[in-house]
């Protein structure tokens, strides 16, 4: 368990190994820019000693090269070039650090962010149940882009700036090691400022992501319910909780951004207070010969760049500070332990040939520490190629135990076994290709009906489908449309109606032709006579698999095969229509509830009115 754990941890390695030529190049094209830096303020001076022509403060070898070149103007113009010269080397330099950066960079995110997206598509529900949507959302996009964004700045200063500090102090120091001395106060002092915005920093900033997970979810959940709240006639109370929510996030963002916002002008002040002090202790020596003007000018370049340096790594810090708080967030995806895999699949080969289901001493709840069973003890036996009906009151447990048959749960104790074989021992792939679910809420993608339709099958050819479509009673209203197959549905099939919608999900699991087909309250919003010839259709199109019918109308299960009524995640009945009419205690309420004031046949044959 311990090794498994271990495999299972984040490891940043393995976004940046593939593109390893990137991270090298990057910050090495930012030395070549460095050393550019480094050289222009001493070309400087040296232009300077030239305009002033005084050879005994030149360097030795810079004399010569005056006495060379025979006149000022040539020695002027020589150094100029020089100057040139090193500003396209810079050039060169920093565009190919930003350009590897950025290939670095965007390449590392796409990577994990790909491999967080195959990860949340792997959660079983009750993974998916610790995070919310609005979270996942931000974790892959804002959270990953925050990552990207302090990798390309880091490749970019990670060696540019300690190159630039040392190569700056180095050059002061040989200028001048007394006016050097001004930096043993600056330094600490920009040095204990970093410290404490970094502290302050880090936590504002995981607060900040917080309350963006907050906003997304509050996005997502109003404007896909959005007819829903226009039906209401909720604008008001949606726009008030996204006031709520936006402000939080802006309270969260301001107190996150105070830090930057003091830092910058903090870093400035003591960075021009430095360069104050050195041209008053600078001017005095100049004055009392004790340095060259032609010193002075580059010795205050290079304690800007020093200080400069210093607020790059502030800089690089703070983000740091809001990368770390999304690595973090990535990580406790990238990290959660799936808990329904095929670690434990003995039979990862195996097929389901024909959709016997068995139910031995079942029991679950979603909250592992609450009392409440959802089912309790079930035992059940469902033949292959049989219409079975589940009937009961809501929350009764109807679609949690059809959900443990492709294992979107697992049972907390007992076994459930497909053609006699244990579902923990499929691989989740085989189990799930061989179970076709319709499920309560009926889910369509953008796109075409087409497109969804062969989610079924992605082979399917035009002629397929529409047998499919046809069977689900789909076909009719499709080709009504303008573009028939191809019309466009819309997010989430908004295009549609509540019915259509349905009887789409029914044509997708129709395509799929499999061994087991779990239809979950899919035919509530279907009239009854639309709803009799989809069945009629089962019966032909998938005679030989096993259906499993969840209804809340007695009507939808009345000719099934055998009928299981559930109350309080326990069966209390087990049989067919008129069986369970003479024994079944539940199940004759529930008939008489829906049938009252009908004109129906009882269950003796006889027809007439039926009273609860």
């Amino acid at each position: 368990m311990k090794a498994n754990k271990q495999k299972n941890q984040l490891k940043w390695r393995k976004y940046v190994k593939p593109y390893l030529p990137y991270f090298i190049l990057g910050p090495l094209c930012m030395i070549i820019e460095v050393i550019g830096e480094v050289l222009l303020p001493l070309i400087q001076g040296y232009i300077i000693f030239g305009v002033y022509g005084d050879t005994e403060e030149m360097p030795a070898w810079l004399a010569k090269m005056y006495e060379l070149l025979g006149t000022q103007s040539s020695f002027v113009v020589a150094l100029a070039v020089g100057m040139i010269l090193t500003a396209v080397l810079m050039m060169v330099g920093g565009v190919g650090g930003a350009y590897f950066g950025a290939k670095a960079a965007v390449n590392f995110a796409a990577d994990l962010r790909a491999d967080v997206y195959k990860k949340v598509q792997s959660y079983s529900f009750a993974n998916i149940d610790k995070f919310n949507t609005g979270s996942l959302v931000t974790r892959l996009t804002n959270d990953v882009t925050q990552l990207q964004n302090f990798v390309n700045t880091l490749l970019r200063m990670a060696l540019r700036a300690p190159g630039m500090f040392i190569g700056a102090l180095i050059m002061a120091v040989a200028i001048s090691p007394d006016l050097a001395v001004v930096l043993a106060v600056a330094l600490p002092v920009m040095l204990v400022s970093i410290i404490l915005f970094v502290k302050l920093g880090f936590p504002r900033f995981t607060v900040m992501q917080e309350r963006v997970d907050g906003l997304n979810a509050n996005v997502q959940e109003s404007i896909t319910n959005v007819r829903v709240v226009k039906s209401f006639v909720r604008e008001g109370y949606e726009s008030k909780h996204f006031a709520e929510t936006n402000a939080n996030l802006k309270r969260a963002g301001l107190r996150a951004m105070l830090v930057v916002i003091l830092m910058s002008p903090l870093m400035t002040l003591i960075m021009n207070s430095t360069t104050m002090a050195v041209l008053y202790f600078g001017g005095h020596m100049v004055l009392n010969g004790n340095m060259a003007i032609a010193e002075l000018s580059p010795f205050v370049t290079y304690i800007t760049q020093i200080l400069s340096s210093m607020m790059m790594v502030t800089m690089l810090f703070m983000q740091f500070s809001r990368a770390l708080a999304s690595a973090r967030r990535i990580k406790e995806v990238m990290n959660e332990e799936i808990d329904i895999n095929d670690s434990k699949a003995t039979a990862p080969d195996l097929e389901v040939t024909k959709g016997e289901i068995q139910f031995r001493h079942v029991s679950f709840r979603y909250y592992k520490n609450s009392e409440g069973k959802v089912l309790d003890d079930v035992n059940l036996t469902i033949p292959a190629g049989a219409t079975v009906g589940i009937i009961g009151s809501t929350g009764s447990g109807k679609t949690t135990l059809v959900s443990m048959i492709p294992r979107l749960y697992d049972a907390d104790e007992g076994e459930i076994l497909v053609d006699g074989v244990n579902v923990k021992d499929y691989s989740l792939y085989n189990l799930r290709e061989g179970v076709g679910m319709v499920l309560q809420k009926n889910v369509l993608f953008s796109g075409t009906i087409l497109d969804n339709l062969r989610w079924g099958d992605e082979d399917a050819t035009l002629d397929t489908v529409r047998r499919a479509a046809d069977h689900a009673q789909a076909d009719g209203f499709v080709t009504s449309f303008k573009d028939g197959y191809d019309s466009d549905l819309g997010q989430g099939g908004a295009n549609v109606s509540g019915g259509q919608k349905q009887r789409l999900c029914i044509a997708r699991a129709l395509l799929k032709k499999p061994k087991i087909l779990i239809l979950d309250d899919s035919t509530s919003a279907v009239d009854t006579a639309t709803e009799a010839r989809i069945r009629k259709a089962f019966r032909t199109e998938l005679a030989g698999a096993t259906k499993i019918i969840i209804a809340q109308r007695i009507t939808s299960v009345m000719e099934a095969d055998m009928i299981v009524v559930l109350n309080e995640g326990k069966i209390t009945g087990v049989g067919r229509h008129r069986e369970l009419l003479d024994s079944n205690r539940e199940y004759c309420e529930i008939y008489e509830s829906q049938m009252s004031g009908a004109v129906a046949t009882d269950h003796r044959g006889q027809t007439g009115e039926v009273r609860a």
